[in-house]
């Protein structure tokens, strides 16, 4: 059966532990109407959104979750920066800019609203050398000009009276609309949110086969894969028991798993994988240098990453990271201290006092990339979002690559899923 399945309003669920009996036959009817797989940041907030959609209709739809580990949201969605990004990186017309910037606003007045931690630190980005001072010049221009995000030039009085601690030879680029957020008290709310519009959460339940099951009538969809609903083989990861439920609709929003999901649908010439960008992080000890916001260093075009940066947590403690370090494994998270050289050197190009003595590992997370480099939009090898109705398929939405700025776009993506199924038009 489904671990931890427990809907806090329904008389047709019962057992001890509260679990719906399936049958592996085909019923009249769907078991769900949308089935999301994957209970990180994203798939909460997609299955929060499909689920607050549905709540109101009379026709009995309702919403599951999957959750392969014992609880939500402990890989990409509680190992990463803790950042709500201004939107800055990646380019015009893309869905990265385009539901982060949304996704920040509606991050803020969410949070704001339902009390979850959060700040609006403001970030400077700091350039070194003439190169990094131009391509601070280029980012300053396409966030005026095209995608109208504001920033600001800081001047060099300013940021030595505002933080004298930090080294930025030719240039400080602010972005005031950066902050930091609590990623687990938010995916506690959007949990809570999703179980209040009746969707249901189900831990320790690994999907290990799809079937898109095909539709006889006489519909223009009759035929295709998925327009008779979708048949999934989940396995109780606690005690090893395999279920069968059927569902209209499936989201695969499987973050460091979406290939694996993925490919358990489409044909072989079809089939994808995904590439691991493991990013170490180091705790500061120490009382100095201090600094009240976020500092990046430069990103250049066909960078993995935005650069070894340094963040604060809501108690004003610094860390730094991520470094990019390209893994086979999803699972390799032990903090690799043989990059701890690299790191530091790193940081001291903007932070020239920090005392060596006072760093020490203190987690690592995985990126699932769609190819390796390609962070920001400039350049060559930027990979977008891919957040598709997969073609072929009815009723499939497959979300692949979805790593920064997933956090902060997390609510927006939830509203643009729900646009897909629904033809509403939410998200600009």
């Amino acid at each position: 059966m489904l671990a931890g399945a427990v809907p806090r309003r329904s008389t047709a669920w019962f057992g001890r532990r509260c679990l719906r009996s399936f049958t592996s036959t085909a019923p009249a009817r769907a078991d769900f109407t949308h089935v999301v797989i994957g209970g990180g940041v994203i798939g909460l907030a997609t299955a929060r959104a499909l689920a607050q959609q549905t709540s109101s209709s009379t026709s009995g739809a309702s919403a599951l979750l999957l959750e392969r580990h014992a609880s939500i949201g402990t890989e990409t969605s509680s190992r990463n920066s803790e950042v709500i990004h201004a939107g800055l990186y990646y380019g015009p017309g893309t869905l990265k800019t385009r539901l982060c910037i949304r996704g920040k606003e509606k991050l803020y007045a969410f949070c704001a609203a339902r009390g979850v931690g959060h700040a609006n630190t403001g970030k400077w980005i700091v350039a070194q050398d003439e190169a990094e001072r131009r391509a601070l010049e280029r980012l300053h221009a396409a966030c005026r000009d095209e995608i109208r995000v504001p920033t600001r030039w800081v001047s060099e009085r300013e940021a030595r009276e505002a933080e004298p601690s930090v080294r930025a030879a030719t240039g400080v680029l602010e972005s005031p609309t950066t902050g930091i957020v609590d990623s687990h008290g938010l995916m506690v709310a959007l949990q809570g949110e999703f179980e209040d519009a009746g969707g249901v959460v189900a831990v320790n339940s690994t999907v290990t086969a799809i079937e898109p099951l095909s539709s006889s009538s006489l519909s223009g969809a009759a035929g295709v894969p998925g327009s008779g609903g979708w048949r999934l083989t989940i396995r109780d990861s606690s005690t090893g028991e395999s279920s069968a439920i059927e569902a209209e609709t499936i989201v695969n929003s499987a973050g460091l798993g979406a290939a694996d999901i993925h490919n358990m649908i489409v044909p072989h010439e079809r089939r994808t994988r995904l590439y691991y960008a493991k990013g170490n992080y180091l705790s500061y000890g120490a009382s100095s240098p201090r600094v009240k916001r976020l500092v990046y260093p430069v990103t250049l075009p066909g960078a993995g990453g935005l650069g070894t940066h340094l963040t604060l947590d809501l108690a004003g403690r610094i860390r730094f990271g991520p470094d990019v370090e390209w893994v086979d494994d999803p699972e390799e998270l032990a903090v690799n201290t043989a990059r701890f050289a690299d790191m530091l050197a790193a940081v001291r190009r903007y932070l020239p006092d920090v005392d060596e003595r006072a760093l020490s590992p203190d987690y690592a997370g995985i990126r699932p990339k769609l190819g390796k480099a390609g962070a920001v939009g400039a350049g060559k090898g930027f990979f977008d979002f891919y957040i598709e109705m997969e073609d072929g398929y009815v009723g499939w939405v497959n979300m692949l690559g979805m790593e920064s700025p997933g956090l902060t776009s997390s609510i927006a993506i939830g509203d643009y899923v729900r646009d897909l199924f629904y033809g509403t038009q939410t998200v600009g």
